[in-house]
């Protein structure tokens, strides 16, 4: 292929797919690297296409491109078209460059996804969806359509249930292909696709991200041995279209962005930096110390990225109670919303640290979002609960644990079917501490007001329910521990005595281990300070039992 040929192919490959790295469009054209690295150069040169740098916690450091006004008028004149067939019909507009860059994490995984199907299948053809339900389509050489959907870290259960339901009312594809953040919101994902019309397959976004076509990462809702990308495609649906993309009411010519642009965030900001916003989203009013803790970073690196997120205006940093405090701002909560496609009202109106009034004090009446807000109210609480996270994820790197999954209480809480009415746990922290083959989900009870036999028996109720069901061992394979840790040993007596008494009444039994403020914090959550009986000595949560 010569040159020019070379150069016209990236054109048009990179106004179908905006921010492409070299690598992936090696990948998808068949090319070697040597010509991908020399077409794009040259394009580069004449200022057709721009990089911008990027890098998040899945994918590595690479440089991505798109096409520039001059590319994109270049490309009209190729195909002998107006500018405007160009701008309605592919995604390089200014619209569309802003929206793909605001997303380039996600962006960057779905292309990975793409590179791992063009391994197997050549050549395909891919679209980029807005406002639909699904993220992407990719299709296959023999007219079959893959749909691809990405939930976010930030999406919750029921705005993903929604779309999906749409998806289902669209006509359907040969399959859909979802990448989901982690196992329980995969095997949650599982029960949702059974009512789908097309053939599902499910997997972990952060294993797509560094699997090829032979990995075998994808899951079905019937079954669970997994399977790699070639197998699962074989088993997909009849030949379909995909659905139809309504072209933009608008569509301008791509300028050039200037530095401060929040849609750049994503290409700017490091990965620890990114993992920094993903946890402060996840654990409002996290202390330093407790964010550098679950990072990992000692506090030079912290201080580093603390300041590299405040004077990129994503960081909330106030005094609470003589105590340094963590939140994301409001345009940090609008770079996750944008990035997971969820909604920046709903963002803004549960999780802002935005002062009601500017000139008075911060404390809990004086905080916008609502859940941030009952968060601060109850401050020594939530603190006890991060100091919690952070002691466990700083005593698994000595121990040679992983800590394999960590969630806020929103994300923590179950909801189930008990004797015909809707039920729920709400505990204030979920996690998964892996060391080898062996896995350990639990539950975490951070109790400070049951002090009486009623209350405590209240507290234990939901869970003797929720044991009642199949569900803790559908929701995680396994039955999860429900560990409960009191501020002093004596409520810890009688708690664990009223449990035992509670479990007895109702034929139910549940892993539950309990322990106090001192002893977790001496012996550390790994080590020993857990017990199931009132007299017995304490013993370790996490081994085989």
């Amino acid at each position: 292929m010569t040159p020019n040929h070379c150069e016209a192919d990236a054109l048009r490959r990179l106004a179908d797919m905006p921010y492409l790295d070299r690598l992936e469009l090696a990948a998808l054209t068949g090319w070697s690297r040597g010509a991908v690295y020399g077409a794009v150069g040259r394009l580069e040169e004449r200022g057709m296409v721009e990089a911008v740098p990027h890098a998040s916690p899945l994918v590595p450091p690479t440089r991505r491109h798109a096409l520039t006004a001059a590319g994109v008028e270049r490309l009209a004149e190729l195909d002998g078209v107006s500018l405007e067939e160009p701008l309605f019909l592919l995604p390089v507009s200014r619209q569309w460059r802003r929206g793909l860059l605001e997303r380039l994490d996600a962006v960057a995984v779905i292309y990975r996804l793409a590179s791992a199907i063009g391994q197997v299948f050549h050549p395909l053809v891919f679209r980029w969806y807005r406002a639909m339900p699904l993220d992407a389509a990719i299709a296959l050489p023999d007219g079959r359509s893959v749909a691809v959907v990405r939930q976010g870290n930030t999406s919750d259960r029921t705005a993903f249930a929604k779309r999906l339901w749409r998806l289902g009312q669209l006509p359907p594809t040969s399959a859909v292909l979802m990448l989901l953040p982690d196992e329980v919101r995969l095997r949650q994902a599982r029960r949702l696709a059974t009512s789908l019309p097309m053939a599902a397959f499910l997997a972990l976004e952060g294993e797509v991200a560094s699997a090829g076509a032979g990995a075998a990462v994808w899951r079905i809702p019937s079954a669970p041995t997994p399977l790699d990308l070639q197998t699962a495609l074989a088993h997909t649906d009849p030949p379909r279209t995909w659905p139809l993309r309504k072209p933009p009411q608008r569509a301008a010519i791509p300028d050039a962005l200037q530095p401060e642009a929040d849609c750049l965030l994503p290409s700017t900001l490091k990965p620890v930096e990114k993992r920094a916003a993903d946890l402060l989203a996840d654990w409002p009013w996290l202390s330093p110390r407790h964010l550098g803790a679950i990072l990992g970073v000692k506090r030079s690196r912290l201080s580093q990225v603390t300041q590299r997120l405040a004077e990129s205006g994503l960081l909330v940093d106030v005094a609470v109670e003589g105590d340094r405090r963590l939140a994301l701002s409001d345009r940090g909560l609008v770079m996750l919303a944008r990035r997971d496609r969820t909604s920046v009202g709903e963002a803004r109106k549960r999780w802002s640290a935005r002062p009601l009034d500017m000139g008075a004090p911060l404390d809990w009446r004086n905080v916008a979002g609502t859940r941030t807000r009952q968060l601060l109210r109850n401050v020594e609480h939530t603190s006890a609960v991060h100091a919690f996270v952070a002691a466990l994820t700083r005593q698994a790197r000595s121990r040679s644990r992983e800590i394999v999954q960590l969630d806020p209480p929103r994300r923590a809480s179950r909801y189930f079917r008990h004797d015909g009415k809707l039920r729920s746990v709400h505990p204030d922290a979920f996690g998964i501490v892996r060391r080898g083959e062996n896995s350990w989900p639990f539950f975490l009870e951070w109790e400070r007001r049951a002090v009486r036999p009623a209350t405590m028996a209240a507290r234990v109720a939901p869970y003797l329910r929720y044991y009642a069901t199949p569900r803790p061992t559908d929701d995680h394979g396994v039955q999860p521990l429900v560990l409960v840790v009191f501020d002093d040993d004596i409520a810890l007596t009688h708690f664990l005595a009223v449990a035992d008494r509670e479990m007895e009444r109702a034929r139910v039994r549940v892993p539950l281990l309990a322990s106090h403020r001192k002893l977790v914090e001496s012996a550390g959550p790994l080590g020993r300070a857990w017990t199931s009986r009132s007299g017995d000595p304490p013993d370790y949560a996490f081994q085989p039992r």
